[in-house]
């Protein structure tokens, strides 16, 4: 099966043996069988988008994906959200040497204040509501006031950025960038899984950050053989549960990231290229899996390389947090009481929880190329 995909290309997935053993598997399923048909897999022809660029702090050139991936839409409405708002003392309580700090066992002292992440959430909160809101495939939906920059307008993130008060916000509503309503119903909340993600740069300065999925673990739990016959093969996807699972709210409004005919589910993958803005050079290259964290887990390594000056293995050992518009997420276990305290007494509902990013980071260094790997996941760096 493999050599006729490496004799063949994506024509072999398309057409012959391993398209009809696809479509025989998915219509066959016991439980629930599909009505997948063979023009539907010859009919597929992968889409080249141009990517989204985003100046951020001056300094730096942030490149992501554009929709139907969410991911770097929300990450710089984050961090344009955050560079507007006063900045905070001592945004990361840093560890000092042999000191403990007084912290609890399994407690980090090198971890965000509360002061930042309650900065942070709120911003993360105005992001996921607009990502609820406008983001879906860019073929079936219209992005708003004409453009997906529209979401990352100074003028725009500076008014999101006035919603950011002493107390959380709890729940915050989408914006409307530019003069135009939005007559889409926002999608309601719903889990996303798996993911992988790998960065590399080679020898001539190539680099890529790919973020691949089949959703859930072991994906649809429907293995194709390619038509061969023998053990083992490949799992079939389970993207479908990444489009909204209600397609319209209460009032009969359209939910944007709604099921269509040929249309592409909205995703969370961020895979991450950041340039010096003044000289084009390359940076770092970035990504994680993660579902919806996966944006939260990104944004973390950028604040915590580029703006905080921590290595790229530094920043993703921090502790992990995020909102998704609803309550305040922190990693079990890695912050302590009084930063917790601090945000309930702010508003927040808060849930510590484990969260594993599996982030990938490769970060240009004076004396060549640094990388990162999450400890909490299977993640390790190699080079020569």
């Amino acid at each position: 099966m493999l050599r006729r995909i490496a004799a063949q290309g994506s024509d072999a997935l398309h057409t012959g043996p391993v398209a009809d053993d696809i479509v025989r598997r998915v219509r066959g399923h016991a439980d629930a069988p599909g009505r997948m048909v063979a023009a539907d897999l010859a009919g597929y022809a992968a889409k080249e988008r141009e990517p989204l660029c985003t100046d951020w702090m001056a300094s730096y050139r942030v490149c992501g994906m554009p929709p139907p991936s969410s991911g770097h839409l929300a990450i710089l409405q984050i961090l344009g959200i955050l560079e507007r708002l006063p900045p905070l003392p001592d945004p990361l309580r840093q560890a000092q040497p042999g000191v403990s700090g007084g912290a609890q066992p399994g407690v980090r002292a090198d971890a965000p204040s509360a002061d930042w992440l309650h900065a942070y959430t709120e911003a993360a909160r105005l992001a996921f509501a607009d990502r609820a809101q406008y983001v879906a495939d860019p073929d079936f939906v219209d992005p708003p006031a004409g453009g997906w920059g529209s979401l990352l307008e100074d003028a725009y993130l500076q008014q999101r950025a006035g919603l950011v008060g002493e107390r959380s916000l709890g729940r915050a509503t989408p914006g409307q960038p530019g003069a135009t309503r939005s007559a889409w119903a926002p999608m309601a909340d719903q889990p996303e899984h798996g993911t992988s993600h790998i960065s590399i740069v080679d020898a001539q300065g190539r680099a890529v950050a790919m973020t691949t999925t089949i959703e859930a673990v072991f994906g649809s739990r429907i293995m194709s053989d390619g038509g061969t016959g023998l053990p083992g093969g490949f799992l079939l996807n389970n993207q479908l549960t990444d489009f909204a699972l209600a397609p319209t709210d209460a009032q009969g409004r359209p939910v944007a990231n709604r099921l269509q005919p040929g249309k592409r589910p909205r995703s969370s993958m961020s895979p991450t290229l950041v340039f010096d803005r003044r000289t084009g050079q390359l940076l770092m290259s970035l990504g994680s899996p993660g579902g919806p964290a996966i944006i939260h887990f990104t944004a973390k390594t950028l604040v915590g390389s580029l703006q905080w000056g921590l290595s790229a293995q530094q920043a993703i050992d921090l502790p992990n947090f995020g909102s998704f518009n609803g309550p305040t997420v922190l990693e079990a276990g890695r912050f302590a009481p009084e930063t917790v305290a601090a945000l309930k007494a702010r508003g927040h509902q808060v849930v510590e929880t484990d969260l594993p990013s599996g982030l990938q980071a490769l970060q240009r260094s004076a004396t060549g190329w640094f990388g990162g790997a999450d400890p909490r996941r299977e993640g390790v760096v190699a080079g020569e």
